[in-house]
């Protein structure tokens, strides 16, 4: 009886998991799995037909110079993204963290960008770098200087879409530091004071070490997010010019729904989920010894 009623409450305590267990099989593990089987065949969407090539599509992959391109330029973006975003919140953080109505709504008014939608994100400074009208050009004409083609020069193109994914980040970062900060107990700090130690000494002994769990947390899902960065893509540049801007998530889903290469489109799906995965793993085996926790 024992046996049964323990099996009873464990079968009744899985339970609950049970939808969420469902919409993860559903939506994450089967197209996970299905990608992995398409990939070694050469279906193309408009046939019914799925001719098995083993592994051709990854050779072809692997030795295309394209790949390699836009891997460097999902690489660059994700890098100065996860970068700018994480140093400028953490500054504006240090900044507004202070306990009054005005940094409030300053508050407020930094972090809002992160609830809007990345398409109208991508349409608003779609209009201020408009090489015409842009307001960006605007204010570089009342300074003297000739008008830019952001969006169709290949050294501005991705810089652009840099400053629309900091832009509607860097405030959902600012309020995880924010908390952080306000997690750090006031009694270092004055025991630091007594024994002579000035901010700048506070700030790199005390501040950045007791905030690195909230650092590693925000570089592992800032850089898993931007490793994925696709709507900015395309709604802005469309992975010109001279695919300055073609990151690996608009690959994918230009071979797959503009050339209809299916196979090789899950074949590179495969390929960039390992990526990110080793990637991420690597980022928690080298923060081991670098992230610092309380007590």
């Amino acid at each position: 009886m024992k046996r049964t009623s323990r099996f009873v409450e464990s079968f009744k305590d899985f339970s609950f998991a049970l939808p969420a267990l469902a919409f993860m099989i559903i939506f994450i593990y089967y197209p996970l799995a299905n990608s992995f089987y398409l990939s070694f065949t050469n279906w193309n969407m408009t046939k019914p037909t799925k001719k098995f090539v083993g592994i051709d599509n990854y050779t072809y992959l692997l030795s295309s110079e394209t790949f390699y391109k836009v891997l460097k330029v999902t690489f660059t973006y994700t890098i100065l993204d996860v970068l700018l975003t994480l140093g400028i919140g953490l500054l504006l953080a240090l900044l507004f963290n202070v306990a009054s109505k005005f940094f409030d709504f300053m508050r407020a008014v930094l972090f809002m960008p992160y609830y809007i939608s990345m398409v109208i994100v991508s349409m608003i400074f779609l209009w201020i770098f408009n090489p015409q009208y842009g307001l960006a050009n605007e204010v570089i004409g009342m300074l003297g200087l000739e008008p830019v083609k952001w969006l169709t020069n290949p050294t501005t193109a991705l810089w652009v879409l840099i400053i629309v994914s900091v832009w509607k980040g860097v405030g959902f970062a600012m309020i995880i530091f924010i908390a952080g900060l306000r997690s750090i107990p006031l009694e270092y700090y004055e025991a630091s004071s007594i024994d002579g130690a000035n901010k700048w000494w506070q700030f790199w002994k005390i501040t950045l070490p007791l905030l690195s769990p909230i650092t590693l947390f925000l570089v592992v899902t800032n850089f898993i997010s931007s490793m994925q960065v696709f709507q900015s893509v395309d709604i802005m540049t469309n992975g010109g010019p001279l695919e300055a801007t073609k990151a690996m998530v608009y690959w994918i889903y230009d071979m797959a729904f503009a050339e209809f290469r299916t196979g090789r489109a899950s074949a590179l799906v495969i390929i960039f989920f390992f990526i990110i995965i080793l990637l991420t793993l690597l980022q928690m085996f080298v923060s081991r010894k670098k992230v610092h926790y309380e007590g």
